[in-house]
């Protein structure tokens, strides 16, 4: 009797175990022994699977929550800052005063943003349009040799540090504008070395928006017996501007935002530009200058010229978000 229910009892934790490790026994022995490799059942895949796919969302959700989170918490710190300002001074004197001297009590901030309007304006006018050509040769018309080089030699120039570039600028264009129409640090000097900064990240974003075309499409625009200008500017092009709106966007951003290279090259004249040859002074350049003396009232009123640069790339975006959508 006793053999009998060791013998049952050992029966029921062999079915019991192949039952949790999914294997099956029969004919009184397990199908698993040592040494064999162990192959998960379905179920065990399927649960992998869940719980990776969990994880993933979850990462990806905290992820967006925390970026968004520090996009609020920078914003409300910039409005802190800059509430006695605004609370004192008033909004219509920053564009009002009739000049930019905080000691004496004066915070015209118009010149500084009509001259941080124009300088990016004029780097996106420029930019913008070549660095959709780049995408488009290194995409369509670059051999394959060249397309690898051409892609590297772009990325090494977007990861430039913006001193390099306004070394550059300082010793070739401002001599070069300087020969044409003195003095040479000018609005034009600020545009271009903006342009040529902002240019690497018009043409990457661009050349993995056209990268990222459905095959379907390219195919089916030859089917119909299109050229290359027209798969390129009629198919292509139109299914990537999403990528390319997002890009300008970045361009855009990193052009209202850029200090080191136009304080070099810009001649910090706080001015309206009557020409592209005159001196002019960003609202970067303002802080960058200024910061690290400004007490008070002035201080305050330097977080508000940051509280406009935020207002001017959230309006940018908005506008390339509506015209993407038109």
């Amino acid at each position: 009797m006793n053999r009998l229910l060791l013998l049952a009892a050992l029966t029921t934790t062999t079915v019991a175990l192949s039952g949790c490790f999914g294997f099956e026994a029969g004919a009184g022995e397990l199908d698993f022994r040592p040494g064999d490799d162990f192959e998960p059942t379905g179920k065990t895949v399927h649960l992998k699977a869940a719980v990776a796919d969990l994880l993933l969302r979850g990462g990806a959700r905290l992820a967006v929550l925390t970026s968004a989170l520090t996009l609020v918490m920078i914003l409300a710190f910039i409005a802190y800052a800059s509430w006695p300002a605004l609370a004192e001074i008033g909004v219509w004197r920053f564009v009002s005063d009739g000049g930019w001297h905080p000691l004496a009590g004066r915070y015209d901030m118009a010149p500084m943003i009509v001259g941080t309007l124009l300088a990016a304006a004029g780097a996106m006018v420029l930019a913008g349009p070549l660095g959709l050509l780049a995408a488009v040769f290194r995409r369509f018309y670059a051999p394959r040799w060249l397309a690898g080089g051409f892609r590297r030699v772009v990325f090494i120039l977007a990861a430039l540090p913006s001193v390099v570039f306004g070394l550059w600028a300082l010793t070739v264009i401002v001599p070069l504008i300087a020969a044409l129409s003195p003095p040479g640090p000018s609005l034009l000097a600020a545009a271009l070395v903006l342009a040529i900064m902002v240019l690497p990240t018009v043409a990457i974003t661009a050349d993995a928006a056209l990268g990222g075309v459905p095959p379907e499409q390219i195919d089916g625009a030859l089917t119909l017996g299109a050229d290359r200008a027209d798969l390129i500017w009629r198919t292509a092009v139109p299914a990537a501007r999403r990528g390319i709106g997002g890009g300008l966007l970045l361009a855009a951003g990193r052009a209202f935002g850029e200090t080191m290279a136009v304080v070099m090259v810009a001649g910090n004249i706080v001015q309206i530009p009557d020409s592209v040859f005159a001196p002019v002074r960003t609202l970067t350049a303002n802080i960058a200058l200024e910061m690290g003396y400004a007490t008070e009232a002035h201080r305050a009123t330097l977080f508000v010229s940051a509280l406009v640069l935020v207002l001017l790339v959230l309006a940018t975006a908005a506008a390339i978000s509506l015209k993407r959508k038109s």
